[in-house]
């Protein structure tokens, strides 16, 4: 299914099922489409799905569904153990989202770490195109989600996507995840008065028309090119209101789901965030 419009949604909770409990949470806060963890996002475990909730997520085709990778995932590691285990988590959160109909896995660009950056790149050809190559027909896009721009990260500005495409040769089931917080942090200027429009010109001019796959839509904590990652909700930070419509009427754009990853421990504040940018498309 396409969208006319950008469907508005949420990374969501699953205690009680993937579907069972991601789809409840997602009712609550008036979602229209869904991220979600399908192993702990902090840790190597890589559990089995359940059927019946993985065809329910499946059969969902109104929901755009989305899967983030573990935190702990850097294919840019010095560590061999972190590297073969990034390796291995990648592959099964792919295998797990082509079981529950997800349109891509998110994961995070990594850190060099101790190592050089033309190290870590090499890294990321031979470790993530074998995993590229493996996806079939029905399964998700692999989503590049560039970082805020701390430590020794290999990507946070947009044009730092680039040679990433090209170590993994333009392949044609790579995407982007264009977080909003991070390019903030990263120095992308959202609320100038060309501010979106550049930043899109940008990614699209670097990686090429079509590749961005999904927006994760977040205020910042802290002002532009902070390099901190600390996400505010929608209108309460310093990227404030008007850039996310600007984002939301943007042709690059158009059809393209957002999901709010916002502080909140309960719907409220998240439901709150969702109607706000629903008003701002244009609801």
């Amino acid at each position: 299914m396409t969208f006319s419009k950008s469907p508005v949604g949420a990374h969501v909770p699953v205690a009680g099922g993937l579907a069972t409990g991601g789809l409840k949470y997602a009712a609550q806060i008036g979602a229209e489409a869904v991220q979600v963890f399908v192993a702990n996002p902090r840790g190597w475990a890589l559990p089995e799905g359940k059927p019946a909730e993985d065809a329910k997520l499946r059969e969902r085709d109104d929901v755009p569904v989305y899967v983030h990778a573990p935190y702990l995932v850097n294919f840019g590691s010095p560590n061999p153990e972190t590297l073969a285990k990034s390796v291995e988590t990648v592959r099964h959160s792919l295998r797990r989202g082509r079981a529950i109909g997800a349109r891509g896995v998110v994961v995070h660009t990594g850190s060099s770490v101790t190592q050089t950056y033309d190290q870590a790149l090499a890294q990321i050809h031979e470790s993530v195109l074998p995993l590229l190559e493996e996806i079939p027909d029905d399964g998700p896009d692999l989503l590049l989600e560039p970082m805020a721009g701390q430590n020794n990260m290999l990507c946070a500005r947009v044009e730092q996507l680039g040679p990433f495409f090209e170590q993994l040769r333009h392949h044609p089931r790579l995407g982007v995840c264009f977080d909003t917080c991070h390019a903030f942090a990263a120095g992308h200027d959202l609320t100038a008065p060309d501010g979106v429009a550049e930043t899109m010109d940008a990614l699209v001019a670097t990686v090429g028309a079509g590749r961005l796959k999904l927006i994760h839509a977040n205020d910042s904590k802290d002002p532009c090119a902070s390099a901190r990652d600390h996400h505010e909700n929608i209108g309460a930070g310093h990227i404030g209101e008007k850039p996310f419509a600007a984002l939301l009427d943007h042709p690059v754009v158009k059809g393209i789901p957002f999901i709010i990853e916002t502080p909140g421990r309960s719907p409220d504040p998240h439901r709150a965030d969702i109607e706000t940018l629903k008003r701002l498309r244009g609801d």
